[in-house]
């Protein structure tokens, strides 16, 4: 049974950047806002090197220890247990840390002979070195406009990267996004881009984050599996937003006009 390839719309050169970027064993950064398909793209990319992939979602607890391994407690014995760094580092998958700059400081120092010629992994609690099989890839995704002044990557980091910026996609694109994705019916798809654009555009309303393309894909299942298209609209792209009860209420009923 042939396994399908996730579906990704290529925006522009991104596919072959990567695909050098494998060639050259140089790490790869994907640096944009949340939702703007960073993660689907990856997959798509690990499907079609036919690498496997894992996927670690950083978070301000992430350590380094997470990554690389711990001790553990077997019975009346202590054992190793490599983590998913390690594990990625010995069998050559490609190895993606979402929103890296989320991590702990200890992963960045961690990562970074990974990220240069020698393209080696230290495990302190060992003391041992393992060099990166020749299939391993390191990818990670930054949002540097929800992150500036919080948590930034350094320099000194960022240029250890090839880095490919994204941002959400053309309405004529985004459409064929939602359709490919949802099968939703092609006026609705145009209608829901038309409210993505429409809000993004509110800067005025300084939400956090706005609309993602990840909001309308989910507003289009739903309403494909029968939901009233408003109440949709309302549940899977208005209430993630905000919390404040006069923007919903101001957004919503921008949202009720349009569709």
């Amino acid at each position: 049974m042939s396994i399908q390839i996730p579906y990704y719309h290529a925006v522009g050169k991104e596919k072959e950047v990567f695909e050098h970027a494998y060639k050259n064993k140089i790490p790869f950064l994907l640096k944009g806002p949340t939702g703007t398909g960073k993660s689907r793209f990856i997959e798509h990319m690990a499907h079609a090197l036919d690498r496997k992939i894992v996927t670690i979602s950083c978070h301000e607890e992430t350590s380094s220890t997470d990554l690389i391994g711990r001790f553990i407690i077997k019975g009346a014995e202590t054992v190793w247990l490599d983590g998913p760094l390690t594990t990625a580092v010995k069998e050559g998958s490609i190895i993606y840390l979402d929103e890296v700059a989320e991590a702990r400081p200890d992963v960045i120092v961690a990562i970074h002979s990974l990220t240069d010629h020698r393209r080696e992994l230290f495990i302190d609690k060992l003391g041992e070195t393992i060099k990166a099989h020749e299939d391993f890839m390191l990818v990670a995704s930054f949002n540097p406009g929800y992150q500036r002044g919080f948590k930034e990557l350094k320099p000194s980091t960022r240029q250890r990267f090839i880095a490919v910026s994204f941002e959400y996609p053309e309405a004529k694109v985004e459409i064929e996004i939602l359709v490919n994705e949802t099968q939703i019916d092609h006026d609705v798809a145009k209608k829901l881009v038309a409210i993505g654009n429409k809000i993004r555009n509110l800067t005025e309303l300084g939400l956090t984050e706005t609309v993602s393309t990840r909001l309308l894909v989910d507003a289009a299942k739903i309403i494909n599996s029968g939901l009233p298209k408003r109440l949709s609209v309302h549940v899977a792209v208005v209430e993630p937003l905000t919390d404040d009860l006069q923007t919903l209420g101001a957004l919503k009923d921008l949202c009720d006009l349009m569709i």
